[in-house]
């Protein structure tokens, strides 16, 4: 089975333009391709998970990555999938951004010499003259074409800026950027990108002549990758100090049984084959399915040996009695004791559990927050140093563990 096969066995080519010539070439560790990254915060999260395993897999038969950061669109912002224009970013918020992608993505990719590359579209899309822009490339583009597309139909209701409509005319540039400099010969992204993508591949045979190799491929990347990368709480993060290494491997440890084994096809490197024997597990043995999952992605992200601590953890919260010392823990401080004790509001917030006194009341209300394995009955319970000493397992819902513990 070649890679271009492998991938669509495991569910993730959504669409393609001249698929047979794009099979030859992944297959044959021929495509330099890209994948675009805004860097809208300073960590990646796992809505980002699957665009590095596509690479990663491709990598590992030869083809070559060209990971674009969008310092320069990350100046306009994305209008996909979103009812409302994203905040404005400073250039020094941009440039940290991307900084911290790369150190996240090292652990995927291989940036080594005549490796994948890293390339910053900040770098050409700045230096662009509005007239000439204009000239070159605007004249490549329909604004009817451009309205229909779906990234923008669905905020023409509620209003779309002219600076988000100029977002698919730059990240076709981008391309047509790539394909001048780089040889860049692929793009990969998500099913809400398809219309952008499109333009790109167009912009390349408007300007260079129809024989222009330029081809384009869509994966169910964005729509399960968006859904995947947030919770109730907000966004999983890769970084280990936004989301814990544990918190992460709860997170996978408590997908949905009809989703668990998608996930393992798609997103770990398991084979094939023993994948497939899983199609018939249910009961019990979809847990161990979502044991598998959890520790594999855990395992790819922060290291076997974090993996190792989150499944000893995990293993604890469920009463088989191993050592829970690497659930993730706050200290808490002796001058937030008042009258010898802490409220379980108060404790929450301290915890990150909540991000403030009335969305933990709400929470303890709605009988959503454990201590120690015990419903809260009300928001006026409190903790002694006592009982910190011995330690607080705190449980937000079925999936968000935490301890307190009285700092020494």
């Amino acid at each position: 089975m070649g890679m271009y096969e492998e991938l669509q066995a495991r569910g993730l080519i959504a669409q393609v333009t001249n698929e047979p010539e794009i099979r030859e070439m992944i297959n044959a560790g021929k495509a330099t391709f890209y994948i675009g990254f805004d860097p809208t915060a300073d960590s990646l999260h796992v809505g980002h998970f699957m665009a590095l395993c596509l690479m990663k897999r491709l990598q590992m038969v030869g083809n070559k990555p060209v990971v674009l950061v969008g310092g320069g669109t990350g100046y306009i912002g994305d209008p996909s999938g979103r009812t409302d224009m994203r905040s404005m970013m400073t250039p020094e918020t941009i440039q940290h951004n991307c900084e911290c992608f790369r150190k996240q993505m090292e652990r995927f990719i291989d940036f080594g010499p005549d490796k994948a590359i890293m390339v910053n579209n900040a770098d050409w899309l700045l230096k662009l003259n509005y007239i000439e822009l204009l000239r070159e490339v605007g004249a490549c583009f329909s604004v009817n074409n451009m309205l229909r597309a779906e990234c923008y139909k669905q905020r023409m209701e509620k209003g779309l800026s002219f600076l988000e409509f100029n977002y698919m005319i730059m990240q076709s540039y981008d391309f047509y950027y790539l394909f001048q400099h780089y040889g860049c010969n692929m793009q990969f992204g998500g099913d809400d990108q398809w219309s952008n993508m499109l333009g790109g591949t167009e912009l390349i045979r408007k300007k260079l002549g129809k024989d222009a190799h330029a081809m384009t491929i869509t994966l169910l990347m964005n729509s399960e990758g968006k859904k995947m990368g947030k919770t109730a709480s907000g966004a999983v993060w890769l970084d280990p100090n936004k989301t814990s290494p544990f918190e992460f491997y709860q997170y996978w440890r408590n997908v949905g049984d009809q989703d668990v084994l998608k996930c393992i096809r798609m997103l770990t490197f398991l084979p094939l084959e023993e994948i497939d024997a899983m199609d018939q597990w249910e009961g019990s043995q979809l847990n161990r399915a979502k044991e598998i999952l959890a520790f594999e992605l855990t395992k790819l992200v922060h290291g076997e040996e974090e993996a190792k601590k989150a499944e000893e953890a995990a293993k604890a919260l469920f009463g088989s009695g191993a050592d829970d010392s690497n659930m993730p823990t706050t200290a808490i401080s002796a001058d937030r004791l008042k009258d010898n004790g802490i409220g379980i509001l108060d404790l929450m917030v301290v915890c990150g559990l909540a991000a403030s006194n009335s969305e933990a009341r709400r929470l303890v209300q709605q009988g959503g927050v454990f201590v120690n394995d015990e419903k809260v009955p009300a928001v006026n319970v409190s903790y002694t140093a006592e009982d910190l000493k011995a330690g607080l397992k705190l449980r937000k819902g079925k999936k968000v563990f935490h301890k307190a513990i009285l700092e020494e």
